[in-house]
């Protein structure tokens, strides 16, 4: 599947850009078929009355029909539907914009991007929508219950740019944690361990070999049970700080996934996951200035509880 679209071909819709999928170079039956069967969190039927309001179309423009065959190597372009897309009230601020980037400051348990049942209420779709900025896409990505600082680039053409700064690891990124104390774990460390996804595909685990993420941690303060961490991940990987920090024992407070999955249900907001992307700091490699751009959110007082 494929994200890049000829704006000829399908428009954006409510700041979404069509998806698009690559006809298979065997099989048989009809694109209609490979559809229902290929895409399956759509029915059939979805996918006849998708067709049917002329919204499914090739390369080339043309609807795809009922009976369309199946052109091997052809693109065919579709929009992503939600049929119930629960609600975030929660609104993310702009800190920065200029010609090239712009960095959002977003709450907790607002997505970056469109994913599962999330469409409308992610901070990309928002922020296109608000700004009148198509091209707008995310440098880099935290999660969904991370809050903070997220870059975006606004031009296409800049975008391979900046993410090269994340490649090539000359981005400092520093995040703060609330997370338990324990004497007996001593601070500051560096925690470097191989990363790789477990058999739970939502879920990260550590595993033996040749470390591929790194982190710099410091404990900032502390009470009888909870510590302020400051963490600063050196790699980029999925979960790295809420893995690394529950390979110590010390699961974020908040964190339904690690050390054990224990979400909250759709819809509670009650349980925040306790991790700001707080700084980024890089130089701009299209203007040459040097940026350092700071939360305007705080994680609050350590708790007592």
């Amino acid at each position: 599947m494929h994200n890049t679209h000829d704006p000829r071909v399908l428009p954006l819709r409510e700041g979404v850009k069509p998806s698009c999928i690559v006809l298979p170079g065997t099989g048989a039956g009809s694109c209609l078929d490979f559809l229902a069967q290929r895409l399956s969190g759509v029915s059939r039927q979805g996918w006849l009355d998708r067709i049917e309001r002329g919204e499914v179309v090739d390369e080339l423009g043309r609807c795809i029909e009922v009976a369309t065959p199946l052109l091997h190597g052809l693109r065919v372009y579709y929009y992503r539907e939600v049929v119930t897309e629960p609600e975030v009230p929660f609104e993310a601020r702009v800190l920065f914009q200029d010609a090239h980037i712009l960095v959002a400051d977003k709450p907790h348990f607002l997505p970056v991007t469109p994913g599962g049942s999330y469409l409308q209420n992610t901070l990309l779709i928002r922020l296109k929508n608000q700004l009148g900025l198509p091209d707008l896409s995310p440098v880099h990505r935290i999660d969904r219950d991370t809050a903070g600082l997220v870059l975006f680039a606004i031009r296409r053409q800049d975008r391979g740019a900046y993410q090269a700064l994340f490649r090539q690891r000359t981005v400092h990124k520093a995040y703060e944690a609330i997370a338990p104390w324990n004497p007996a774990v001593a601070f500051p460390r560096e925690h470097a361990s191989r990363m790789q996804e477990s058999e739970n595909f939502i879920r990260m685990q550590e595993v033996d070999g040749v470390p591929n993420s790194f982190t710099h941690m410091e404990l900032l303060e502390h009470n009888e049970r909870w510590g302020r961490y400051a963490l600063s991940p050196v790699s980029g990987k999925r979960h790295q700080l809420r893995v690394h920090m529950a390979s110590l024992g010390l699961g974020l407070k908040g964190d339904g996934l690690y050390p054990v999955v224990d979400d909250a249900a759709e819809g509670d907001f009650s349980r925040p996951l306790m991790l700001l992307a707080k700084t980024l700091e890089f130089q701009d490699p299209m203007t040459g200035q040097q940026h350092k751009f700071s939360t305007q959110q705080s994680l609050g007082a350590l708790p007592r509880d």
